[in-house]
């Protein structure tokens, strides 16, 4: 008799990391989630754009890149871009900072459901959803001091792993 099949991988997946203008907590999140998922063969791509357009072809903040920097991150480049309606089918996951972003998101995802496409959308999610609390969100550091940049790092380091945990290491379907 023969041994039953192992179950097939899971393909590769993909990530897109949503704030508002794509300088401050998105690309922050793109690039902790690609430092801490570098050598994982689970992750094919990672990228972050903003909901809004008024930042489109700018660098992260050097707020964010300072904390990046300190924190070891020191390969990240990145020029700001508005999220496309393309996104949702080109992205397995698409993670918003705070409940504003998600609003944006899921709007753009109904809008796209109720064209009748045939391609599979992407799971709209609240990044904070992955870390001990559901509905964390991460608060828009831009307006204040370089200690809400640090909090938003340590917000991301946090729900990157929990994705990692409860998605990638199968104790929660996806």
């Amino acid at each position: 008799m023969a041994a039953p099949e192992p179950p097939s991988p899971r393909p590769p997946i993909s990530v897109l990391f949503v704030c508002l203008g794509n300088i401050c907590r998105s690309p922050m999140g793109e690039a902790v989630f690609r430092h801490r998922t570098s050598s994982d063969p689970r992750i094919k791509l990672v990228d972050s754009a903003g909901t809004e357009s008024y930042n489109v072809g700018n660098s992260p903040d050097e707020r964010t890149m300072s904390v990046l920097n300190d924190h070891g991150i020191v390969d990240y480049s990145h020029a700001a871009r508005q999220v496309k309606k393309s996104d949702l089918t080109r992205f397995d996951y698409i993670f918003a900072m705070d409940r504003s972003n998600l609003q944006d998101l899921q709007l753009l995802r109904q809008r796209a459901a109720a064209r009748g496409t045939t391609d599979k959308l992407a799971h709209v999610v609240l990044f904070g959803d992955y870390g001990e609390e559901q509905g964390e969100e991460i608060l828009d550091p831009w307006y204040g001091e370089l200690w809400g940049f640090e909090a938003a790092y340590e917000q991301l380091v946090r729900f990157s792993d929990g994705f990692v945990k409860k998605v990638l290491d199968g104790n929660q379907k996806s």
